[in-house]
């Protein structure tokens, strides 16, 4: 079936609340868990995980048009096939049972597993919907055009219609950097690796430059010490472990620090921390048990604290894509809901979901910060206006080329559009007629990025004072952006870190390609940078989760 054609049918027979057994505990978990990578959907295809509608009895690596890791490749021409147990051994521990897997999560109780692939077992028997393909010319944002220096200018006038080409599930298969490979930066600028990191995302600079990252993979929390010249790496010590896929990361105070926060996937802890500290002197205080109701699809929760050190700032991102499920009205009357949740707040499943949170330091008096950010996954207060920013991964399975992800300036109280809407008063077609009271409340974002990039961890450049690898004065106050890149798109694009032109402290609406490179095809990439941030000595830092290291990029001289 066509993906427009059974989007619109699913969604039709959602809002109309046709009755449906319902969910099993399997799908239930599926759906909240696993369904923002996978699809069990054979109308459906791929999406950034391949698809496993008939996973039961299929060899391994084998669905026709995904693009597998070698490591899983090379299980499936060893002769694994996906039988319940081999399930049942993978999913505990995807790594350990196969070495250089890219599927990052487990699924550790028994009996959720066991629901889970029960669920899977039962979705047998389906034929696979034909894989989407790109036009023949329409390149247009392709990894095949980006270079340092070149220029992007997206606008809401530019936006196609919804789907004016077939939702593709096109993830990359992740290839080992070729020898001798390193990513293009500007004239002027010389890349170089740090660190390896492994599957580490974010990173945060500490007073005394000392390097923090969070592994969602592992639970833990690493701080690197680079050498005085800044281009080693003094010591890689584990700070604290046992967390439960950590990955915001905020030192407060700032300037004095006396606690390290981490955000959980639902819940904010704390360690006391005192700067040069390399592992926890006592244990995590929650300050947040429960940030929403279940886990969801979206679980990188982003932390940052506001420019006078009395706000801490909680990202949540949505549960599902758009939110086709949750129903056309609130359990309250809606003014009570949204004096309760903010302007645009959805329910169900979506109750405070697509929003920036606010707390006090000490994780009291909760309330809604800004609401319609479907997954704002980077995050930061500006250093000189004191404005709150997020780099937003907008909704998918519109088409190639819609909507546009994007960085903005968040506003207290704003609305940023999803479900309902994106880019202002453009209405999703699969929730069509819900909420025509929002259609004017909708705040346009800044700044808008490629389609289906994936923007990740940001930063504003500013550097340190007395910074031996200072950049040029004309990227001073600029934001550096890591795009991770697409999987939602015929022909790949994203896999780079920009630059984010600024003025006065407010995006101009144009980024630059600063750091490129690393996809080899339309199929193969071997780098995915994921968080970016300034060094003590003026370098730039990038998170690559894609190849696994931490990259650093000074002036040359």
């Amino acid at each position: 079936m066509h993906n427009k054609i059974a989007t619109a049918l699913f969604g039709a027979l959602t809002l109309a609340g046709t009755a449906s057994a319902a969910p099993s505990a399997g799908q239930a978990y599926f759906e909240q868990n696993c369904a923002s990578c996978h699809t069990a959907d054979a109308s459906m295809g791929s999406r950034a995980g391949p698809p496993l509608f008939n996973v039961v009895g299929r060899k391994a690596a084998s669905a026709p048009g995904f693009n597998y890791t070698d490591a899983l490749t090379k299980a499936g021409a060893a002769g694994k096939t996906w039988t319940r147990a081999e399930l049942d051994v993978f999913l505990r521990d995807p790594s350990r049972d196969v070495p250089g897997t890219a599927m990052p999560v487990a699924v550790a109780d028994a009996k959720q597993r066991a629901a889970v692939i029960d669920y899977l077992a039962a979705q047998s028997g389906k034929a696979a919907a034909p894989a989407a393909k790109a036009a023949a010319g329409e390149r247009a944002g392709a990894w095949t055009e980006d270079k340092p220096g070149d220029v992007h200018h997206v606008t809401v006038d530019q936006l196609v219609a919804p789907f004016a080409s077939e939702s593709a599930g096109n993830g990359p298969k992740l290839a080992k950097r070729p020898d001798g490979a390193m990513p293009a930066v500007p004239k002027g600028f010389k890349v170089s690796v740090l660190a390896e990191t492994g599957k580490a995302r974010l990173l945060l600079r500490a007073p005394n430059g000392d390097i923090i990252l969070s592994d969602m993979g592992k639970g833990e929390v690493r701080i690197l010490r680079l050498g005085s010249g800044g281009d080693t790496v003094e010591s890689d010590s584990v700070f604290a472990t046992g967390l439960s896929r950590p990955y915001g990361l905020a030192l407060w105070p700032a300037a004095n620090p006396k606690y390290l926060y981490v955000a959980n996937a639902n819940s904010v802890v704390r360690f006391p921390y005192t700067t040069g500290d390399l592992k926890a002197k006592g244990k995590s205080e929650t300050i947040v048990d429960k940030l929403v109701d279940g886990m969801g699809n979206h679980v990188t929760r982003s932390l940052a604290f506001s420019q006078d050190g009395k706000t801490l700032f909680v990202s949540v991102g949505s549960a599902t894509n758009v939110a086709q499920g949750i129903g056309n009205k609130p359990p309250k009357p809606l003014a009570q809901w949204e004096s309760e949740h903010g302007m645009g707040g959805a329910w169900g499943e979506e109750t405070d979901r697509a929003s920036v949170l606010a707390f006090d330091p000490d994780g009291k008096h909760r309330r809604n910060y800004a609401n319609g950010l479907r997954n704002c996954v980077g995050m930061f207060v500006h250093p000189d206006t004191g404005d709150l920013y997020c780099s937003v991964n907008e909704r998918d399975e519109l088409g190639d080329d819609l909507p546009p992800d994007y960085v903005t300036r968040v506003k207290r109280g704003g609305f940023y559009g999803w479900p309902w809407y994106y880019l202002g008063a453009h209405e999703d077609p699969r929730l069509k007629g819900i909420r025509p009271d929002l259609k004017d409340k909708v705040t346009v974002p800044d700044m808008l990025i490629q389609a289906h990039s994936a923007p990740l961890g940001m930063t504003v450049y500013h550097a340190p004072e007395g910074s031996k690898h200072a950049f040029p004065k004309e990227y001073d106050g600029d934001i550096f952006l890591a795009l991770h890149g697409s999987w939602n798109r015929g022909i790949r694009t994203g896999y780079k870190v920009v630059r984010v032109m600024m003025k006065n402290g407010v995006p101009t609406g144009q980024y630059q390609d600063f750091m490129t490179g690393m996809v080899l095809s339309d199929r193969d990439v071997w780098g995915r940078p994921t968080g970016v941030t300034v060094a003590e000595d003026g370098a730039l830092l990038v998170v690559d989760d894609g190849g696994g290291v931490l990259w650093r990029i000074a002036p040359e001289k």
